[in-house]
């Protein structure tokens, strides 16, 4: 019995240092560490055993994941909407609450109404020319009630 736990203790052991070189790079998610070692052949049940070791350790985690990742693409070029952050951490594996948690950390309401503005700059201009089509478009983004309404207050719409 002992002798078949050695094997699999260094498959182990040798799967959390690939995994703990990845997470020193970048923050992870469950989902895409999980992927990342069995695409480095790290056999599943052994990917398991150390994803479950580093979510004890705190080294792991999808709510601190979710929001490193809503930070770095507030940086980006591309206006994301609130839609588009839950729909990109879904198809990353994050769990719909984990991410609409984030969502909601991250974007205070003037990181929200700051991303509204760049998000009309970029969109379709039968949108942008017509309210009646703008704010449906908008909740449809997932941007909250009280953004949506502070824009259209604010007379800054076309």
């Amino acid at each position: 019995m002992e002798e078949e736990a050695l094997p699999f203790d260094a498959d182990c052991i040798k799967a959390e240092k690939i995994a703990l070189r990845l997470i020193a790079r970048a923050e992870q998610s469950v989902a895409g560490l999980t992927a990342k070692l069995e695409k480095r052949g790290i056999d599943p049940s052994v990917a398991s055993q150390v994803i479950s070791g580093l979510l004890d350790k705190k080294l792991l985690d999808d709510q601190r994941f979710a929001e490193c990742w809503i930070r770095a693409h507030l940086r980006g070029k591309k206006m994301p909407s609130p839609l588009w952050f839950l729909i990109s951490l879904e198809k990353r594996g994050i769990k719909r609450g984990i991410s609409l948690g984030a969502i909601d950390k991250i974007l205070d309401e003037e990181t929200e109404f700051s991303l509204l503005l760049k998000y009309i700059e970029k969109i379709d201009i039968r949108f942008k020319e017509n309210s009646g089509f703008l704010k449906p478009k908008l909740r449809h983004e997932r941007f909250s009630s009280q953004i949506i309404d502070r824009f259209f207050d604010s007379g800054q719409h076309f």
